[in-house]
């Protein structure tokens, strides 16, 4: 099958990577770790119009979109407007992820679980509906702000200044127009994504993202500084119960209204005491949890993907190895705030038969590897058992160089702690 993955980050290079198995894959844009397993064109995500011409062109079985941002924007409708196979949902659906007033809104008439919340488009008035909620609160930016639009403000100073960032300042964009308020959830989070056909919903095995950015959950939140797979938390009883509280009434619900929903469905969840609740919906594969858990699959991914798109699940089962593994980010200094680009990177930046290292801010300049990006790798290990697949990841880390590198060094921790290790 001749496919094109969309994108160029870490999610889009595990998604290369495991397409690139059994399938003729093609990759834009692309990056340097990418480009070794893939043929890389250089097409702006963004450049819907660029990617439906280049793959009726090159006759494209499938496409499957890594970034959120084309989805939000239509490439989905363009696709199949061009009679083109495409893995991702539609402009409409895709505001599950864009809109998150949309998506409050939804779980609130399915009844499916999340934090009580308020929407607001005034400044004022979240302002004075803040001075009377309780702490800690948190802020969403109701649009699109690469995972980095939700903040939890301990005080009220706090919560006042952020409100004022995205409402007034505009610290990101057009997607702070609008924010969510809602109450602050405590527990375990997990991640549980699952591959949808508009009716049927096949899940992945869950994993455990890490947002802020130093150690011990400390820091600014990131768009994710390691993952691993499965998580310990999600038993196999709490399994069903997300699939059938949570995942079942979206899609019940997204098809009363009018909406055909195929492909991912990521839902990030807060395990509390009154049980699981949904912290946010996106409509692509997370990152960098797709770094952990594609490489745990034994499925063809691109069948399961292709029959999404067509809206075929029935009688088709992911099937998973008994392995584990962990992905670890290796950021740039700065990050998430202003950081330096093209940065020599040194060490083994392929991995081994039991490490990975996906590519997420790369480039090639004058035939070396450099820095491109915030997050720029990201190493996974994978083993029998979670200790293990944190020995590898960490161990490939000390092989690799380049000015300003950082990465949390408590990856796995409290997998480690759950499974009493």
């Amino acid at each position: 099958m001749k496919i094109l993955v969309v994108g160029k980050g870490g999610r889009e290079h595990a998604l290369v990577w495991k397409l690139s198995q059994l399938h003729k894959v093609f990759c834009a844009p692309g990056n340097a770790g990418i480009g070794r397993i893939a043929e890389c064109v250089d097409i702006n995500p963004a450049d819907i119009a660029g990617l439906a011409g280049y793959a009726a062109q090159e006759r494209i079985e499938l496409t499957v979109v890594g970034p959120e941002a084309p989805l939000v924007a239509g490439i989905a409708d363009e696709f199949q407007g061009r009679g083109l196979l495409l893995f991702g949902p539609s402009a409409r659906a895709a505001r599950l992820e864009g809109d998150k007033s949309f998506a409050k809104r939804l779980m609130q008439e399915q009844g499916i679980p999340t934090a009580r919340f308020e929407l607001f488009d005034n400044h004022d008035k979240a302002k004075d509906y803040l001075s009377t909620h309780e702490l800690p609160v948190v802020i969403k930016a109701s649009g699109l702000a690469a995972g980095k639009g939700a903040v939890i403000a301990q005080e009220r100073d706090e919560a006042e200044a952020v409100l004022e960032q995205m409402m007034v300042e505009g610290r990101f964009g057009e997607a702070g127009n609008s924010v969510v308020i809602e109450e602050f959830l405590a527990g375990e989070e997990a991640s549980v994504i699952g591959l949808c056909d508009g009716t049927r919903v096949e899940m992945l095995v869950s994993s455990q993202d890490h947002k802020p950015l130093l150690d011990g959950d400390k820091g600014p939140n990131t768009g994710g500084m390691g993952a691993y797979a499965p998580a310990p938390v999600v038993t196999s009883e709490l399994e069903s119960r997300i699939e059938e509280a949570v995942f079942q009434p979206l899609l019940a619900g997204l098809r009363k209204a009018g909406i055909d929903y195929r492909g991912v469905i990521y839902a990030g969840m807060m395990l509390t005491e009154d049980g699981p609740k949904v912290l946010e919906f996106n409509c692509r594969f997370g990152d960098p949890e797709t770094q952990a858990v594609l490489p745990l699959l034994e499925s063809d991914l691109a069948e399961l993907l292709l029959a999404c798109a067509q809206g075929d699940l029935a009688d088709r089962q992911a099937r998973w190895s008994n392995n584990w593994a962990m992905c670890v980010v290796a950021a740039s200094g700065g990050y998430p705030d202003s950081y330096k680009k093209g940065i020599p990177i040194s060490g083994d930046l392929v991995g081994t038969d039991d490490v990975v290292v996906f590519h997420a801010g790369t480039r090639l300049e004058e035939e070396k590897v450099v820095t491109s990006g915030g997050r720029v790798l990201g190493v996974t290990g994978i083993g029998k058992g979670l200790r293990q697949a944190q020995g590898k990841a960490y161990k490939a880390l000390e092989g690799i160089r380049f000015e300003g590198m950082f990465f949390r060094r408590d990856i796995g921790l409290r997998g480690l702690e759950r499974l009493g290790l």
